[in-house]
């Protein structure tokens, strides 16, 4: 045991804005009456794809992808596609300067979307936003929900309940699938109802914040996507590439949530990043020790810097 490891320093990284800030002036009209959603119908039946970003008002690369499928007129050969820019009000306070002060005005939208929160009587910017976009939310059959990450990790999908595993597996790009219960401070847009009752959601983890290499991912996981329901048609967004193998899930078996102020790791960890043995030493959480449950334990999205009461690491068991 050993209680007085010196804590990595876990200073912030860089924050480089390395993409264009998009202007949406032209897009936020939307053509469903529902600001900033935009819906197209192929004569064709078949799956209702519903593409969503902006869901933190500073992940700007999930917004330059859906803007340059909208003004590349791309069009899904069957079934119905929409394009969503969820938190426009967060978006509209993105300065480059200080690019992570706008990831929500009021409350993360992303903690929002159970039934107590959305008919509840409680207001909020996110909140109110949520609700607007709750018709468009429940037509859908597949979702993919475009994020990027401010701490280093590999990109990877978050699936939500029902069958989304074997689809993110299908796609194969990322090549890991994690499944878990979700956020001990409310419920993500994966996590809604609606995809407990047969539809499918996925949450794109891409990448880095703001870095070409996350939109390029963003674009290739989407057109993997459209292409893997068979609703790409000629005007699909990017070129046919080469198979790739099936994805791995890994099953989270543990969500580690900062029980106090002095929440640390004991070195820089990477998310993706795996542990072999069992028991090892990875964090103090004031004096309680966070240890691996399990052999090749896969570490997802450690957040160095973890507030009391939020997710620090979630711990995952590869089901392979």
């Amino acid at each position: 045991m050993n209680l007085h490891a010196t804590p990595a320093t876990n200073e912030t990284p860089l924050l480089e804005v390395r993409l264009q800030v998009p202007d949406l002036a032209d897009l936020r009209a939307g053509n469903t009456g529902i600001e900033g959603v935009w819906s197209f119908a192929a004569p064709e039946g078949g799956p209702h794809l519903l593409l969503t970003g902006l869901v933190h008002g500073n992940e700007i690369a999930g917004a330059l992808m859906l803007a340059r499928w909208l003004r590349d007129g791309v069009r899904p050969r069957r079934g119905r596609l929409t394009l969503c820019f969820a938190n426009l009000a967060a978006f509209d306070r993105f300065d480059p300067a200080d690019p992570t002060a706008s990831r929500f005005v009021d409350e993360d939208m992303n903690r929002l979307w159970a039934p107590e929160q959305l008919e509840g009587a409680r207001r909020s910017s996110e909140l109110d936003r949520a609700r607007r976009l709750l018709p468009v939310v429940r037509e859908a059959d597949v979702l993919l929900d475009l994020h990027s990450m401010l701490w280093p990790s590999d990109p990877l999908f978050i699936a939500g309940p029902g069958g989304a595993r074997e689809l993110g597996r299908a796609i194969g790009a990322p090549p890991v699938v994690v499944s878990d219960e979700g956020h001990a401070a409310g419920l993500r847009l994966i996590d809604h109802a609606r995809f407990a009752a047969g539809a499918r959601a996925l949450l794109l983890e891409a990448g880095p914040h703001w870095q070409p290499e996350t939109l390029a991912q963003m674009e290739e996981t989407a057109a993997r996507l459209l292409r893997a329901l068979d609703m790409a048609g000629r005007d699909a967004p990017v070129a046919a590439t080469p198979p790739v193998a099936p994805g791995r899930v890994a099953r989270v078996t543990r969500t580690v949530t900062a029980q106090s102020t002095d929440f640390a790791f004991l070195r820089e960890f990477r998310g993706g990043e795996v542990i072999a043995r069992r028991n090892t030493l990875i964090a103090l959480d004031g004096e309680a020790e966070i240890r691996t449950p399990h052999d090749d334990c896969l570490l997802v999205m450690p957040s160095p810097r973890a507030m009391r009461g939020h997710t620090a690491v979630r711990l995952a068991r590869f089901e392979d």
